[in-house]
């Protein structure tokens, strides 16, 4: 039903408006008294086998919603009721930003995929702390673990960016499970060459230092792009290995535009921003496994591009994921995806 009636309807409006109207009225029907505990029971597989202990937390499954889709940290309990085990918010800058101008969100129907080039819009760094703390106060039993994706603002050179990385890490640290360094965005201008290692290490160093000061540190993990070379990767390895943080996440978008169906005018017009979905979802795991065996397993991966299915999922994860994350397929497939790649999990133990 989704598919063929939803989803042709949802796609015939813009998509990002889309995309509001369709949260707002997820919040407002969840409000209802005993509609949070109906989607619990139509699209929460409860399972002890599905548990996942990674990086010190205990995550309910595998199945995470990825940064993006709860810019805000506004859909927790919600995104908690639809299956999914762990929600990543964000990405958060210090303050407040508009992101770039619309249109800025584009669907390549053909290829399964979404262009996006957002801009870190979002209601910074205190308000989400917040709206966590709320969701905290208020969790009805939900195990759901968070984490907290992490950026700078746009107006911030990157000889600055440490600063905003530790603003958002300072205010957000009693509020999330774990932390996300996003430095693999294109759709920020120069925040890609915080990839390199030397800014990169100085980066990750100076986080992990204020995060030990802690009496009880939050695992760091850091968000690459699937734009990098093996030798580029062969620094990421390198570089979790000397700041000690506790994982990555690949991949982000890609700024490729190889081998896509939608054709080369409509996606020329739809202009700059990352491609995620199907496009993304060999390259993902491309850079998964090689992170993966050239580690040595040294390190857990949550991996991410392209996931629509339970059999991209084991794909991931056979590839040397610990953890997986969706986004661009919660649009395509609905509302029920967590549940099927739940469930495809447990009849394959």
């Amino acid at each position: 039903m989704y598919k063929h009636i939803i989803l042709p309807l949802l796609f015939r409006f813009d998509a990002e408006t889309i995309h509001h109207t369709v949260t707002r009225f997820l919040k407002i029907a969840l409000s209802i008294p005993g509609m949070s505990a109906l989607f619990r029971s139509l699209y929460v597989v409860k399972d002890p086998r599905l548990a996942r202990t990674v990086f010190g937390l205990t995550f309910p499954n595998p199945i995470g919603m990825a940064a993006g889709f709860d810019k805000n940290a506004e859909l927790i309990s919600e995104l908690s009721d639809l299956g999914f085990g762990f929600v990543e918010i964000g990405t958060v800058t210090p303050r407040p930003q508009p992101g770039n101008p619309r249109p800025r969100l584009f669907r390549l129907k053909a290829d399964g995929g979404l262009i996006n080039r957002m801009g870190f819009n979002n209601k910074g760094a205190g308000p989400a702390a917040e709206r966590l703390r709320h969701f905290a106060r208020n969790r009805g039993g939900r195990q759901v673990i968070v984490g907290g994706n992490i950026g700078k603002n746009k107006d911030t050179a990157n000889e600055q960016a440490l600063s905003d990385y530790l603003i958002c890490f300072r205010e957000l640290f009693d509020a999330v499970d774990y932390f996300v360094v996003n430095v693999s965005s294109p759709n920020t201008p120069g925040l890609r060459d915080l990839q390199e290692r030397g800014p990169l290490t100085q980066l990750l160093t100076a986080l992990q230092q204020e995060n030990r000061l802690r009496p009880a540190p939050k695992p760091i993990l850091l968000k690459i792009a699937p734009d990098l070379t093996n030798g580029q990767l062969d620094d990421i390895i390198g570089i979790v290995a000397e700041t000690g943080i506790a994982g990555v996440i690949a991949t982000n978008t890609t700024i490729s535009r190889d081998g896509l169906a939608t054709d080369t005018a409509t996606v020329t017009q739809m202009g700059a921003g990352g491609i995620s979905g199907r496009p993304l979802r060999e390259r993902a795991t491309e850079v998964i496994r090689y992170l993966h065996q050239q580690s040595g397993g040294a390190f857990p991966i949550i991996g991410v591009g392209g996931i629509f299915s339970a059999e991209d999922a084991q794909e991931k994860l056979r590839a040397g994921a610990s953890l997986v994350q969706v986004y661009t397929s919660f649009i395509y497939e609905g509302p029920a995806l967590a549940k099927r790649i739940n469930k495809a999990l447990l009849n394959d133990l």
